[in-house]
């Protein structure tokens, strides 16, 4: 008796937490994309950086084989590769000096002519149908912005395997519970999100002075234009009929500093939320919030019962949590699992261990908030200037004026003046 009673605070939390997902994974179940025939003109903008020539090419042949008025890359003036395949696919070419993804952003959709924007990730692959998906939402007028489902492309190794576990968690729960109520998700993710262009115009003043304890921030763009979104009154909403997919870390390594930035940035910008008036209109959103950031802390609890279980010979109660584990990760992932049903066996325990292994990542992220650093582009914020320059070049290079040509083309258009900046999501 005196053993069951030592684990009780265990069956409290768990029976809180399980609670707490069904509050939060009923609203999903009735979760349903927008269907009708509303259509408007859309331009994709892809900032680039070193990227991949393969990834980089079909990335650009997808997005050119859905209904776009025009696809716009702002490209780092190093990429030459990227320049050279983007010229002879035939598309808007902006070449930058300015180093960062905001600024690369904040030039493209500057250049669009469209009522509708795409902010895309340059190894982002499209369904043909997503531009046309996507437009549906916007024929409310409440409606800002959209974000498409996403998906690892052709994973091979665990690593990829977990990401895209997380990623239908994501849209199959997250994502859709709370476009389902009160339409204001969480993250309108930078691999691929569309945004009315006037609303991305009346956002660019915050979008690129925003700081964090007076420094400047360098990544979590995607979710900065999520939270300005929503602050300005406009709805944003999942269409998970819309197809795409990106290239994820391979290895553990990259795998958790990836992870690592992103809850960095989720810390960021949800505390900041939490802390303004605004957010407290999308209750639902809020919850959402507050319930994340205990969970990565409460998670932790289970492996010190499983180790103290061990620890004193419990072995059938350990058996007990091991099982219920298995059970309640493969619960939350029925949608995946409908997909890959392989991946109860081969991936589940995997996943368990990391998302231990993420609340630890997450308290970590949140006692070292302060640090920025993205995983594929030499950029810091320079102490001395508080802007964003090259590691290669620490007090940062001369502005050049942005060359735009459309096909090979060159002509000159006026250069933006240099900003803060970040990285795409990587």
């Amino acid at each position: 008796m005196e053993t069951l009673l030592s684990y009780i605070p265990l069956g409290i939390l768990g029976f809180v937490r399980w609670i707490s997902w069904v509050i939060r994974q009923v609203p999903a179940t009735f979760y349903k994309p927008v269907v009708n025939n509303h259509f408007e003109p859309m331009t994709v903008v892809a900032p680039v950086y070193q990227e991949d020539p393969e990834l980089f090419r079909a990335a650009v042949t997808s997005w050119q084989a859905n209904n776009l008025h025009e696809v716009i890359c702002v490209i780092d003036y190093t990429d030459t590769r990227s320049i050279a395949i983007a010229r002879e696919l035939g598309v808007t070419v902006i070449i930058t000096k300015t180093p960062g993804k905001r600024d690369a952003l904040r030039r493209g959709w500057e250049a669009a002519s469209t009522p509708l924007v795409a902010l895309v990730d340059s190894d982002t692959t499209w369904a043909p149908d997503v531009a046309e998906l996507v437009a549906m939402p916007f024929a409310d007028p409440e409606v800002g912005a959209v974000t498409a489902r996403q998906n690892v492309k052709d994973p091979k190794t665990p690593w990829q395997h977990l990401n895209d576990m997380y990623l239908d968690y994501r849209y199959f729960h997250e994502l859709a519970s709370q476009s389902r109520v009160g339409k204001a998700v969480s993250c309108l993710s930078g691999r691929t999100a569309i945004y009315r262009r006037s609303l991305l115009l009346a956002m660019s003043h915050e979008f690129m002075n925003e700081t964090f304890m007076g420094v400047p921030c360098l990544s979590g763009d995607d979710k900065r234009l999520t939270m300005l979104t929503l602050e300005s009154g406009y709805q944003a909403v999942l269409q998970r009929t819309a197809c795409t997919w990106s290239q994820f870390p391979a290895d553990m390594s990259t795998f958790f500093k990836q992870r690592l930035r992103w809850s960095r940035n989720t810390w960021r910008s949800d505390l900041r939320a939490l802390s303004s008036d605004w957010l407290w209109s999308h209750k639902f959103l809020a919850y959402w919030m507050v319930d994340k950031a205990v969970s990565s802390f409460t998670l932790l609890v289970s492996p010190v019962y499983l180790i103290y279980a061990l620890t004193q010979r419990h072995f059938l109660i350990a058996g007990i949590l091991a099982g219920w584990w298995m059970f309640s990760r493969s619960a939350k992932l029925l949608g995946h699992l409908e997909r890959r049903p392989s991946h109860f066996f081969t991936m589940m325990p995997i996943f368990i261990l990391a998302s231990f292994a993420m609340a630890a990542t997450k308290v970590y992220a949140l006692l070292t908030i302060r640090k920025q650093r993205w995983l594929t582009r030499d950029v810091e914020v320079s102490a001395k200037s508080k802007t964003v320059v090259r590691t290669t070049d620490r007090e940062g290079s001369p502005e050049m004026p942005p060359a735009r040509t459309q096909g090979g083309g060159p002509k000159d258009v006026g250069a933006p003046e240099s900003v803060t900046a970040g990285r795409p999501n990587r």
